[in-house]
């Protein structure tokens, strides 16, 4: 019998991280990633490979 359920990512995300913000700070986020039509996530994962990028 196959498997059932998701199939297995590539590049499974394993890491939680957590990081508590201001209400100015979160609104200012919210905002960055609507402009880009980004989620909360995405717009956290593309400032931190630039922030990695920028220092290499």
């Amino acid at each position: 019998m196959a498997k059932m359920g998701r199939p297995k990512a590539e590049n499974p995300k394993d890491f939680k991280v957590s990081a508590r913000l201001t209400e100015e700070e979160y609104k200012k986020l919210k905002e960055c990633a609507a402009k880009d039509n980004l989620t909360i996530t995405q717009a956290l994962r593309n400032c931190i490979i630039k922030m990695i990028d920028s220092k290499h």
